[in-house]
């Protein structure tokens, strides 16, 4: 889905297809024609843009057989579809029973994670529209933070800078694609102030990814944070339109209740208590905040890296992060200038929401899907964004 800026920008509108378990090209091919094709059905749009996740086998089989990469066009195409950025932060397997701290392996410190991110870069270079000024891909913020040392650091500078060699080598070929870092709770990156400490000012091609569940659960104000990343030199490379959950009072014993039922098993859930001007302290996942050895204080809000759907309101004694969302689209499109072009819906998470919010089947996921890009969209034209 394209819209176009006042300011002449046209910004791309996907959502996120990791939210979908596929590995290799037969079931990504799959998703295209059931989900994303019933997704731009269920809106009523002509085109609409998928931000595909290829895994690394499948992104390498794509880049050493242009083919393969033709072949996924064609699919994306006969469905009214297009794809002008990937995700690339998972390596593979990020449906398996349990996830946690393996999706951020390999890191930047690692060959592999280099391999993988041109790899994609490649295979998008070839699958995005003829008439796309750009793709994007968004990848891990360097690691875990753990561990972590100078060494480290100067591994994965210098595979950065081979990755903006390659980016370059693409650019020459008129097929222009920038990589962003995402920053996310528990990394070396966790914040906008960790981006523009490690990754100022970085080699051609390279910027951020801004994740805003993230952005929310770090308790970052939307306006000083992209200040600091203008400030850096870092440009926003994707906006993933993303929301977490908040707890107002851990102090109820019926609120963590409420909370607890987003305790699950496959996904890591990194949740944070508010203090002044951000972050006071945190947890790597949401039953260590509830009820492990060393429980987060109950007297201030606590914030949980748990995408929820965009469009449903929450149930109270808990809340939706979507004001925080709704204030950084308007920083990112508002009148000042479109700071990005793509923004990216990232609810991967409904296979494990609470029993009672999962979708049934097929058609409550598309139908889940179509109404968070609704949501994303009738808040971007009301920035003054419109239809293409």
């Amino acid at each position: 889905m394209r819209l176009r800026h006042p300011d002449g920008t046209v910004v791309h509108l996907a959502y996120c297809t990791n939210v979908h378990p596929a590995e290799d090209l037969d079931g990504v091919l799959r998703q295209i024609r059931v989900h994303g094709g019933g997704v731009r059905e269920a809106l009523g749009a002509d085109r609409l843009g998928l931000g595909l996740w290829l895994p690394a086998p499948l992104a390498r089989a794509m880049a050493a057989d242009p083919a393969l990469t033709d072949r996924l066009r064609a699919g994306l195409e006969g469905s009214g579809l297009e794809a002008v950025t990937l995700n690339a932060f998972p390596y593979a397997g990020f449906h398996a029973p349990v996830v946690k701290h393996a999706v951020y392996a390999p890191d930047w410190t690692d060959r592999a994670r280099l391999d993988y991110t041109v790899d994609c870069a490649r295979v998008l270079a070839r699958l995005m529209p003829d008439d796309a000024a750009r793709g994007s891909v968004s990848t891990l913020p360097l690691a875990w933070r753990e561990p972590w040392d100078p060494d480290r650091l100067a591994a994965a500078r210098a595979h950065l800078a081979e990755l903006s060699a390659a980016l370059e080598d693409l650019a020459r070929e008129g097929r222009p694609v920038r990589v962003g870092l995402e920053p996310e709770p528990g990394c070396v990156v966790e914040t906008t102030r960790d981006a523009a400490r490690l990754l100022a000012d970085p080699p051609p091609h390279l910027g951020v990814c801004l994740d805003t569940c993230h952005l929310a659960t770090a308790f970052e104000d939307p306006a000083p944070a992209l200040d600091r990343l203008r400030a850096a030199g870092l440009p926003v490379v994707k906006a993933q339109a993303s929301a977490a959950v908040e707890l107002p009072d851990p102090a109820d014993p019926a609120a963590r209740q409420a909370l607890a039922a987003f305790a699950e098993d496959r996904f890591l859930h990194q949740t944070r208590a508010r203090g002044d001007g951000g972050a006071r302290e945190g947890r790597d996942d949401l039953h260590e905040a509830l009820d492990g050895a060393d429980p987060l204080p109950r007297d201030a809000p606590w914030r949980t890296h748990f995408h929820v759907p965009l469009h449903a309101p929450a149930t109270a004694p808990l809340r939706r992060t979507t004001d925080h969302l709704t204030d950084t689209l308007r920083r990112l499109l508002g009148p000042g200038g479109a700071r990005t072009d793509h923004v990216e819906v990232e609810t991967y998470t409904w296979s494990v929401l609470p029993e009672d919010l999962r979708p049934g089947g097929d058609k409550g996921l598309v139908e889940g899907i179509a109404a968070e890009v609704a949501w994303v969209r009738d808040r971007l034209t009301g920035l003054g964004l419109t239809a293409l």
